[in-house]
């Protein structure tokens, strides 16, 4: 279904980044036809003036909020005034400036760490600020909360159609496999092709491997962005995952099997775990009618894939340590 004529002027805040250009890539193959883009040295979202002038001289009449400082345990331990900063920032720039130029609809993506620790699996949309949140993310968990609270208020004071996406644990193309800012999956796509690289039959994991995840294919998640668009209008957020998740110890299992078959897992306990189980429910999702199409095997076989042909094109020297 597309409701969104193809000639709409469309914003994809972010669209370098993993989430970004997956959403462009759903746009052209849908035949969108004026799609507005700004890179970071165009344009500062962090910078209400600068944003307010680019919308004003641009007029986009929808908007994927897709833009933000992400990473994973370490980056968000070491870096939290960057995370909570750049993201309350970015966020509250774009909401305000789709407001006054009038935008017809925004969507806004947050992501699954904003419910509680400890929350009941799978976790529902109503389970928002129920607990606790995860020490290791909390920054960036307070302002993917923020978000969805600054939609909600645009729309009750003004009327603005402006929604709110809850992905899960993301994956592919275009990701960050630095190490020392990289989440989980394409950490372990890098350890592993280092070690076969350097004939290292032994691969170090981060913590017990027992921590139960959900992974989704960023181009899954695009369909998704695009279908929420055309059919989503409420205020409520909205999850947005596979409903399948496995521990950390099967991923690694997994990522071996296709990057390094035969290299041993060894498990550094020192290190922290995170959250023990993140799996979302996708019930009012489902019952809208979309689903994920790419399983994971196939999906880590596409972004290793799609890695090994950057390094082709852009060779990286190998990192001695996992920084996730």
């Amino acid at each position: 279904m597309k409701t969104i004529p193809s000639d709409s002027p469309i914003f994809v805040a972010g669209h370098r980044g993993l989430v970004g250009s997956a959403v462009l890539r759903a746009l052209e193959r849908q035949s969108s036809r004026n799609i507005l883009t700004a890179t970071r040295e165009q344009l500062d979202l962090r910078d209400q003036a600068a944003v307010n002038y680019w919308f004003k001289a641009n007029r986009p009449e929808y908007v994927y909020l897709v833009a933000g400082t992400v990473g994973g345990i370490f980056a968000n331990s070491t870096r939290p005034a960057e995370f909570i900063y750049d993201n309350l920032m970015i966020h509250a720039t774009v909401v305000h400036a789709a407001h006054l130029y009038g935008v017809k609809k925004l969507l806004y993506l947050g992501s699954s760490c904003i419910y509680p620790r400890d929350c009941r699996q799978p976790m529902r949309e109503e389970a928002l600020l129920s607990g606790y949140l995860e020490p290791s993310n909390e920054p960036y968990a307070v302002a993917k909360i923020a978000g969805i609270k600054l939609c909600q208020a645009y729309r009750r004071q003004y009327g603005c159609n402006f929604i709110s996406a809850m992905p899960t644990n993301l994956y592919g193309p275009f990701d960050n496999f630095d190490l020392e800012s990289s989440h989980v999956l394409p950490a372990l796509i890098r350890k592993f092709h280092d070690a076969r690289v350097e004939a290292n039959r032994k691969v170090t994991i981060w913590g017990s491997g027992s921590p139960r995840r959900e992974f989704l294919y960023v181009d899954d998640l695009a369909d998704a962005c695009l279908f929420l668009m055309d059919s989503y209008n409420e205020e409520n957020h909205i999850n947005v995952g596979t409903g399948q998740d496995l521990t950390i110890r099967e991923l690694a299992e997994s990522v071996r099997d296709i990057v390094y078959p035969g290299a041993a897992l060894e498990f550094d306990t020192s290190k922290p775990d995170g959250t023990p189980r993140k799996l979302l429910d996708l019930s009012r999702l489902h019952k809208l009618g979309w689903r994920n199409r790419i399983d994971l095997n196939h999906g880590i076989r596409l972004t290793y894939d799609w890695y090994t042909e950057s390094l082709r094109l852009s060779p990286l020297t190998p990192s001695s340590g996992e920084k996730r």
